[in-house]
Formats: C-alpha cells, sequence, structure tokens
C-alpha cells in the first residue's frame, strides 16, 4: 500500500515538471525574445543550461526566450543590455 502511494505521488511529480518542461505555445502576435526573461520565467530555451521553459537559472540569460509583443523585443532594456531576436552571449 505505502509502495503504490509512493509510486502515485512520484508519477504525479513527474506529470507536473512534464508538464511545464515543454516550450510555450507559439503565439502569432508576439516575437521569441532572448535575454530579456527573469530566472525561472522563460518560454523555452536555446543552449546549454536550460531546457525549455521555466528552467532559465539567470535573470536575463542570453540564451533564453520569452515571447513579447510583436515588434518590441530590441527595445527591451535590461540590466544586461537590451533584448534580441536571436541568441546572445551571456
Amino acid at each position: 500500500m505505502l509502495k503504490t502511494a509512493i509510486t502515485a505521488a512520484a508519477l504525479t511529480a513527474f506529470a507536473a515538471t512534464a508538464a511545464t518542461a515543454g516550450p510555450a505555445k507559439p503565439q502569432p502576435n508576439a516575437d521569441k525574445c532572448y535575454g530579456v526573461s527573469l530566472a525561472g520565467k522563460n518560454d523555452c530555451a536555446a543552449g546549454p543550461g536550460t531546457s525549455c521553459a521555466g528552467t532559465s537559472k539567470r535573470n536575463y540569460a542570453g540564451n533564453a526566450w520569452k515571447f513579447v509583443a510583436k515588434g518590441t523585443c530590441t527595445a527591451i532594456k535590461t540590466p544586461k543590455g537590451l533584448g534580441s531576436l536571436t541568441p546572445k552571449a551571456g
């Protein structure tokens, strides 16, 4: 009985993690903007250190993107510079 409860809890935790590990759904009126998301708030990843949605470890990571309103990305100012439509170092 205890083993079944532990297995059920583990499967529930895995399902919850899997649900948040995928990329955000495409948004037609938005651009993928790199380097603007806060830690754990990215919509997906572009390289090592992040696997997908919500997995960035650093604020404004250049390899993690977030959807923003179309045409606004490169005007977004962060402590690490402007947003980018392509992955950037740092």
